[in-house]
């Protein structure tokens, strides 16, 4: 049985108990399949990226057919770190709901009104607007070459610094290691693993060190982090308390040598 979230962000815990672990969070408009009923409030689900874990009801909209719709029309997500859906094309208009970074919206439910705002739709049906230049197309599996690929991959976990660390977050309002890193490239068209380690299945590949460019990944004891060229890499650092950028260089005052010298695996998506 098939899902759509409809909270700003769902989240996913280690056990049908909201007092237990985040493991993880999904956004809105993200789709989900439901593996078992716990009972009235509980559900266990994966999401997309094949992820697992238990999520409140209360989060999700069960309806084939809306399923079938959503699927074929949420063609867009949201970019600005907060958007709001307003009730009218100003300003000044209500608020209906706030969506994070990389929420799944329809945009194509009525035509566009002018060049700042765009309609959108809820999965409810509903319609609202938000400001065009905080939405873009839901990108196609496969559809950058490498170089193109590496550097979107680059800017957009950048577009995260500062943003607080929360584990098992995926959002501006509080990110883990492994979620920037995940986010960086879904919203880029590619799904990796979602924890801090190279899974078969998952097409991030083992590589040696000396071949690392940009938008690779690299692997340390519970950590993940993004490689972004020049001996830099950016994570969301349980000890730096949010995103940062860090140095591989024993020279750079950015160096840490915690993370520098405990490397386990370098990983690729390309060969």
């Amino acid at each position: 049985m098939n899902a759509i979230v409809t909270s700003m962000l769902a989240n996913l815990h280690a056990k049908p108990d909201a007092a237990s672990e985040l493991v993880d969070e999904v956004l809105y408009g993200m789709t989900v399949q439901i593996m078992e009923e716990i009972d009235e409030s509980w559900v266990r689900i994966q999401t997309a990226y094949r992820y697992e874990g238990y999520c409140q009801k209360d989060h999700l909209l069960v309806d084939e057919a809306k399923m079938d719709t959503w699927l074929q029309e949420a063609n867009h997500f949201i970019t600005q770190s907060f958007a709001d859906v307003l009730q009218q094309p100003l300003i000044q208009s209500t608020k209906m709901m706030t969506l994070v970074k990389g929420s799944i919206i329809c945009s194509s439910a009525v035509e566009e009104l002018d060049p700042e705002w765009a309609a959108v739709q809820f999965v409810s049906g509903e319609i609202g607007y938000v400001r065009r230049k905080w939405l873009q197309e839901k990108i196609p599996v496969n559809s950058f070459s490498e170089q193109p690929l590496r550097e979107n991959v680059v800017q957009t976990a950048l577009s995260y610094l500062a943003t607080p660390y929360r584990w098992g977050g995926k959002s501006p309002l509080g990110i883990d290691c492994s979620g920037l890193c995940s986010m960086a490239y879904m919203l880029n068209g590619v799904y990796i693993y979602r924890d801090a380690k190279i899974v078969e299945g998952f097409p991030i590949k083992e590589i040696s060190l000396k071949h690392i460019q940009k938008g690779d990944l690299l692997y340390f004891p519970g950590h993940i982090a993004l490689y972004i060229g020049n001996n830099l890499y950016v994570h969301s650092s349980l000890g730096g308390n949010e995103v940062n950028i860090n140095s591989l260089d024993d020279q750079h005052p950015q160096y840490r040598k915690d993370l520098a010298t405990s490397i386990t695996a370098v990983g690729s998506l390309f060969k």
